[in-house]
C-alpha cells in the first residue's frame, strides 16, 4: 500500500509541476504570480496584508510578489483615503489582459482540486497530512507560509 500511496503522490507532484510549467511558457508569470493577479482582478482594492491571506502566504512574501507585477506593469498600487499608509492594489489594464490569455485554472491545480472536494473529505485529509508531516524525520513547518506552491 506504501508504495500505491507514493506513486499517487508522483502524479500529484508532476501534475502540478507541469501546469505550472505550462503557466510560465504561456503567460510569463509564475503560477503564483498568475494566482496572486486572480485574486486582486476579481477584488481591486485589496491590501497586501489581504492578498497574502488569500494566498496562504507571509505579507512579506506577498509584497515581494507585488513588486514584480508592478515592474512588469501588471498591477498598479495606490494610498487612498485619509490613512495614506494603507496601499491599494489594482489589476492594471495590461494586468487584466494577461489574465484573459492565461491557462486556467488560475488558481492552480492542486488549489482548485482541493476546492472541489467535499469538507468532510478535506477535513479527513487534513487529518492525514498532519500525521504524515508528523512522522517525517525531516520537514519544514515554515514553508507552510513562506513559499507559494509553484516557486516549490
Amino acid at each position: 500500500m506504501m508504495m500505491a500511496v507514493l506513486k499517487q503522490f508522483r502524479v500529484v507532484v508532476r501534475s502540478i509541476r507541469q501546469h505550472y510549467e505550462r503557466v510560465e511558457k504561456r503567460s510569463g508569470l509564475s503560477g503564483s504570480q498568475l494566482w496572486a493577479m486572480a485574486r486582486i482582478n476579481s477584488r481591486d482594492g485589496m491590501t497586501v496584508g489581504e492578498l497574502a491571506r488569500e494566498l496562504g502566504v507571509h505579507p512579506s512574501t506577498a509584497s515581494n510578489m507585488l513588486e514584480r507585477l508592478a515592474s512588469l506593469g501588471l498591477v498598479t498600487k495606490r494610498r487612498a483615503g485619509k490613512d495614506q499608509r494603507v496601499v491599494r492594489i489594482y489589476a492594471s489594464a495590461g494586468g487584466k489582459a494577461s489574465l484573459k490569455s492565461a491557462p486556467q485554472p488560475l488558481i492552480g491545480v492542486l488549489q482548485q482540486a482541493l476546492s472541489q472536494l467535499p469538507p468532510a473529505s478535506l477535513r479527513a485529509l487534513h487529518a492525514q497530512m498532519s500525521e504524515l508531516i508528523e512522522v517525517m524525520k525531516v520537514r519544514d513547518i515554515s514553508a507552510a507560509q513562506t513559499t507559494p506552491l509553484s516557486d516549490m
